[in-house]
């Protein structure tokens, strides 16, 4: 009887718990103590953004800023091919002749180097050459005709459509000035007697003139296709070959003439002068004010 009771007293328990109401507040307030995950999921961070924070953190390059828009201009472009044919054709000129008479080219530096020309034998053998001669003249007058134009070419400027006469000017001029010099020089030893003086400084000063020219192909051939800095260099490198050259050209000539004419310094400084120098600044500042006009 005893069992009897706590059994149905426990049946009386649950059927009153299954019949009872759900509590409000319990379906209203969630349990606090569970914790939920966090909805907001961070975004990957993709190849772009990558690039992005590496291009906003380089120290050279400004994506920052405001973009700055530059006026685009046309290059102007010349056509220099027929320069590069004529150049070559020189080049090709001075390897044939300096193949064909190669005797001629040795014994030239040769006679360049020789302190005592008065008294070699070598003097005599450039002295009966007078075709090989005639062919180094011609190369150093178109390689000093090329090099005074592309030392215009780079001070002034000049437009294109005076660029063939103006180096027609030069190569023009440059035959001109030593056609005169040298008949000039047998004028004047012809008339005070002095023949023998005058060839020897005819030699001398047509022998520095050959080496001159070929101290200018290589560059002539750098000034012609070349960038303004390298172009610099050459220029000043250049000035000091051609002037080195030439002082050496005065100082061989009056070492040579001294004992023959008795000729005092300060009177050879005014030739060289008047002779030398005057005529080359006039013809400088001709063509300077040609090419002014020009533009």
């Amino acid at each position: 009887m005893k069992h009897f009771c706590v059994l149905l007293t426990f049946l009386l328990s649950y059927c009153f718990a299954v019949c009872q109401p759900p509590d409000s507040v319990a379906a209203i307030l969630p349990d606090t103590t569970i914790q939920k995950r966090d909805s907001v999921i961070a975004p990957k961070q993709t190849a772009l953004s990558k690039w992005q924070k590496i291009l906003d953190d380089h120290p050279y390059i400004n994506v920052k800023d405001a973009p700055v828009n530059f006026a685009a201009r046309e290059r102007v472009t010349y056509d220099r091919d027929a320069l590069f044919y004529m150049l070559a054709g020189l080049i090709l000129f001075f390897g044939i002749v300096r193949t064909i008479y190669d005797r001629y080219f040795q014994t030239l530096f040769r006679v360049f180097f020789n302190s005592s020309l008065r008294q070699s034998q070598l003097t005599d053998q450039l002295l009966q050459s007078k075709l090989p001669s005639l062919y180094f003249n011609l190369i150093f007058v178109f390689a000093g005709g090329f090099y005074v134009y592309f030392l215009l070419e780079r001070l002034f400027a000049p437009k294109p459509d005076v660029q063939w006469v103006l180096l027609g000017g030069c190569i023009a001029l440059f035959i001109v000035v030593y056609m005169v010099k040298f008949l000039t020089l047998k004028f004047v030893g012809w008339v005070t007697g002095y023949r023998s003086e005058a060839d020897t400084y005819t030699f001398v000063l047509f022998l520095i003139n050959k080496i001159i020219g070929i101290c200018l192909l290589p560059v002539i051939v750098v000034l012609s296709f070349s960038g303004a800095g390298i172009a610099n260099i050459i220029m000043i490198v250049s000035f000091l070959l051609v002037g080195i050259l030439l002082l050496f050209r005065f100082i061989r000539s009056y070492g040579l003439l001294q004992h023959k004419l008795n000729v005092s310094r300060f009177h050879f400084m005014l030739y060289i002068i008047a002779m030398e120098i005057l005529p080359l600044m006039l013809i400088y500042k001709a063509v300077g004010v040609f090419i002014v006009k020009s533009l």
